[in-house]
């Protein structure tokens, strides 16, 4: 975020000012007099520049004047209006860190001459390591060392040696002489700080914070730098703090426990809660303090996804948020604008005495003082200043409390009474549910503190499950997450405080019973609805094929093929998320349940050929390919489709594998063939992936499993039926060579074109056609796919058309009908009839698995995903449309 400072003011005004209202800065104009001309003559940076050349014999002495200077040099700067905040707090976190860095030289140096800072790091943390110090501040420290590097006499422990170095650091900085003190430390964010040694070895403080650390600090470690000493070491340490401090699986409880933190603040600075005279500008209601927990809370729920939010400075991290859509443009304007004002007059009053406090002064007499350091008419005015920042600020900050209101009774006929209130016809199945939930049986409620956050969100939820159309279905599968979690608190805070997330959950629980198992089965897939990850783009398949790679690298192979189904699972859930949530158009999601299926094929088919290869070896020159059909090849998939595949190999003539256990070229690839099945099927602790059909191979099943690119060919060429070359019309290889891959698919498209019968083509597809009605007639009128003017009808008369004319060929429909309207074999309105019922299919197989027919309730969500106003208007389109596929079916097939 740019800021432009105020406009100067006259630097002799300023000078007035602070000899006027600030006690201290007149006592420092005596004493550097060179630094109060400097900003005379030349302004604020000449100020800063003077005081900070300033000698003197010892560091204690140089460091303690070149404080003074600065101290003055910057109040200056401030005062009239040359240094932004930013820039004040930039100048005094600088100094700082040189002059902890000297000191842990000094201390060092003192005990072993000329050895270096190697092996001791000093941790910034608080406002000075986000670089936002206090005009008059403590700086928050945390001291490391490496036992292994620490410079050290013979007979000293390393831990004794480290202890002494922290020592002698705090008395050069915060020792009060005749010069004044440097800087006050304060070492209280240390691990157990009431126990443990001022110093910590690294590897101890790494351990603290992987196993036991709090809340409050991963807020503290938002803003933590290395900033003296060794800076490698205290980098590699935060670098291994990095997943206690942000969070991939995202915690939102630490909303409610920072909240805490807050409310106990303000119980102990009760006094200056409120905004008025002797107001707590830190701690109060409103306050500096609040706008950073606000801030650290967004960061801590979105950061371990987003690193573009975990800008440790408080002004640049609203900006990221709201640059990152987590924070309204608004409310981070409001509070960072805010954040200046209130951290601007807290350094005023701070330079008044260089005192570290943050009240602004209880008498009016001293009131109006501070008022007029601040340039403002009087202490009335500074507070009506103030007010309106305050109080948007406090409402943003309480906007995070949940609502702890409207819990359900524990009395089971007022329970009934209350669920039947919430919309439940038949409240008997929700009250056993819940009075079995309420039994502490499930390890997510066995703490207090998590069945009081259940109890919370518990209500919310239920009514909007109600709504749907299988209630007792819903609170199966949201049973089987509060089983499955190990530790639910996280979840019912968040579910409670964040209603439309609730809402997002009850319509997968009660509206897409797919989803809804996989929940049940994998409960950390909240995590994608938590960050909205669920709704990024659709991958495309390389891009897939690449992060299952990187997510199976380094992996055994059974690790590795659960690992991968662990992430296909979660995209394949996401984009059923999107689906539901009318996120966006089902068309869309098809291609990327197709993108993700096909990036699979490819990572896993390669994984499978690396693990056979350790016992057999590989085929020199030779290759398995991987063709697919029907809706994979069309890349139309919904969440249901199981992959149509035909394994396909080229080899040199009599080629044997390499490996331990030679096998022809035949038995190596059918082989090969079967684990690839194997690792695109098989269930494992993640759950299942895909079903694989591989009977449009030549000879179908009695055929054998992988077949020699020539091979097929010939036999595409010479013996195959109709309906095969029907099937090929959406063939399409994915997974190949690049030259392999040219050469199937100009094979495919040559056979395609080769001149026919077209009474004979027609005679057959209608035949092949009859045959599968008898064999899987339509389950109902409203099977889109089997029934009469249905989508295979469509696909029956496209392929047809594409075998008797050889025009369109392309395995995408859509893109068939257009080849095919283009040359005036069928109207192109045609593609209208086939998104909807395309729309229709891939909705129905999330909504209504297993039936053609959704239930009454979800029929208005059917309608509205598929773009119509309402149920019967989605009907009426239907059937429109069908009317005219079957029109168009029965024209293709008479000739």
């Amino acid at each position: 975020m740019t800021v432009t400072p105020p406009p100067a003011l006259d630097r002799h005004e300023a000078l007035t000012r602070a000899q006027r209202y600030s006690p201290f800065l007149r006592a420092a104009i005596d004493a550097v007099p060179g630094v109060a001309a400097a900003f005379l003559d030349h302004g604020a940076q000449a100020a800063v520049e003077a005081a900070l050349a300033a000698q003197a014999p010892g560091v204690d002495a140089e460091l303690r004047r070149r404080r003074q200077g600065l101290a003055l040099g910057v109040a200056l700067g401030d005062l009239a209006g040359e240094l932004s905040l930013e820039q004040v707090t930039r100048l005094l976190s600088d100094f700082a860190d040189q002059a902890i860095d000297r000191a842990v030289a000094t201390a060092i140096e003192e005990r072993i001459p000329g050895a270096s800072s190697k092996g001791f790091a000093v941790i910034a943390m608080g406002k000075l390591g986000s670089h936002e110090l206090n005009y008059s501040s403590d700086v928050d420290l945390l001291l490391l060392f490496d036992p292994d590097r620490l410079a050290r006499r013979p007979r000293d422990e390393a831990s004794e040696a480290a202890v002494r170095i922290g020592r002698r650091i705090i008395e050069i900085l915060q020792k009060r002489t005749a010069d004044g003190y440097v800087a006050r430390v304060d070492l209280r964010l240390r691990p157990s700080a009431e126990v443990t040694p001022i110093a910590l070895s690294v590897n101890a403080a790494i351990s603290h914070y992987e196993s036991s650390a709090l809340s409050w600090e991963r807020a503290a470690f938002i803003r933590a730098r290395a900033c003296a000493g060794d800076i490698a070491l205290g980098e590699r340490f935060l670098g291994a703090i990095q997943p206690f401090v942000w969070r991939r699986s995202l915690d939102f409880g630490v909303i409610e426990e920072i909240r805490e933190i807050s409310a106990r603040i303000r119980d102990h600075y009760a006094q200056g809660a409120r905004l008025g005279p002797g107001y707590d500008l830190k701690r109060g209601r409103g306050g500096i303090r609040e706008v950073e927990f606000f801030t650290q809370i967004q960061q801590m729920i979105h950061g371990g996804r987003e690193p573009a939010v975990r800008a440790p400075a408080t002004i640049d991290a609203l900006a990221a948020l709201e640059h990152a859509g987590r924070l309204d443009r608004d409310d981070a304007a409001a509070l960072a604008e805010t954040y200046r004002l209130l951290r601007t007059v807290e350094h005023r009053v701070q330079m008044v005495e260089d005192a570290q406090t943050h009240l602004l002064p209880q008498q009016w007499e001293s009131l109006d003082a501070l008022a007029g350091l601040c340039g403002v008419t009087d202490g009335q005015a500074l507070i009506e200043l103030l007010h309106p920042h305050v109080e948007r600020a406090e409402a943003l900050f309480d906007s995070l409390a949940p609502d702890r209101e409207g819990r359900l009774s524990n009395d089971p006929a007022l329970l009934e009474d209350e669920l039947r209130a919430l919309g439940f016809a038949d409240a008997e199945p929700a009250v056993r549910r819940i009075a079995d939930w309420r039994s502490g049986k499930a390890r997510s409620l066995r703490s207090p503190p998590a069945r009081t956050a259940f109890e919370a969100m518990l209500p919310g939820l239920l009514r909007a499950v109600a709504a749907g159309p299988d209630p007792e279905r819903a609170l199966n599968r949201f049973s089987d997450i509060v089983e499955k979690l190990s530790s639910g608190i996280n979840l019912y805070r968040l579910l409670e405080a964040r209603p439309p997330l609730a809402e997002r959950l009850a319509l997968i629980l009660t509206y897409a019973p797919p989803l809804a198992d996989m929940l049940g089965r994998r409960p950390d897939l909240l995590d994608g609805l938590i960050d909205e990850s669920s709704f990024a783009l659709r991958p495309e398949p390389d891009a897939m094929a690449d992060r299952l790679r990187s997510s199976m690298a380094a992996e055994s192979y059974d690790r590795a093929l659960d690992r991968a189904r662990h992430v296909i699972n979660e995209r394949r859930f996401a984009l059923g998320v999107q689906l539901i949530s009318g996120h966006a158009d089902p068309l869309d999601l098809a291609l990327g349940y197709s993108n993700v299926a096909e990036g699979t094929v490819v990572a896993l088919a390669g994984a499978a050929a690396e693990e056979f290869a350790r016992t057999h070896g590989w085929i020199d020159g030779g290759e398995l390919m991987i063709l697919a059909l029907g809706r994979l090849g069309g890349r139309a998939l919904t969440h249901a489709s199981d992959l149509d595949i035909i394994y396909l190999y080229d080899a040199p003539g009599g080629a044997m594998s390499d490996g331990a256990r030679q096998l022809t070229a035949t038995d190596y690839y059918n082989r090969l063939a079967n684990r690839v099945s194997a690792a695109l099927s098989v269930p494992t602790a993640s759950g299942p992936l895909y079903d694989i059909d591989t009977r449009l191979r030549p000879q179908g099943a009695q055929g054998m499993l992988a077949v020699s690119l020539q091979g097929f060919l010939d036999y595409q060429r010479g013996e195959a039926w109709t309906w095969e070359h029907m099937a090929l019309c959406r063939a399409r290889p994915i997974h190949a060579s690049p030259g392999r891959k040219e050469a199937l698919e100009t094979g495919i498209e040559t056979i395609l074109r080769l001149p026919r019968d077209p009474s004979k083509v027609r005679t057959d597809a209608a035949g092949m056609r009859a045959e599968m009605a008898r064999h899987k007639p339509p389950s109902g009128p409203l099977d889109i796919k089997l029934g009469e003017g249905g989508l295979v009808d469509l696909e029956f008369a496209v392929h047809t058309l594409q075998l008797i004319h050889g025009v369109g060929l392309d395995p995408r429909l859509e893109y068939a009908i257009a080849g095919l309207a283009a040359a005036g074999l069928m109207d192109v309105g045609f593609d209208a009839d086939l998104r909807l019922l395309s729309r229709m299919l891939v909705v129905m197989r999330l909504v209504a698995p297993g039936s053609n027919e959704p239930p009454d309730r979800s029929r208005p969500l059917v309608a509205s995903l598929c773009g119509r106003r309402d149920w019967d208007s989605l009907l009426e389109a239907h059937t429109a449309a069908r009317q005219r596929i079957a029109q168009l079916w029965r024209q293709v097939r008479e000739g």
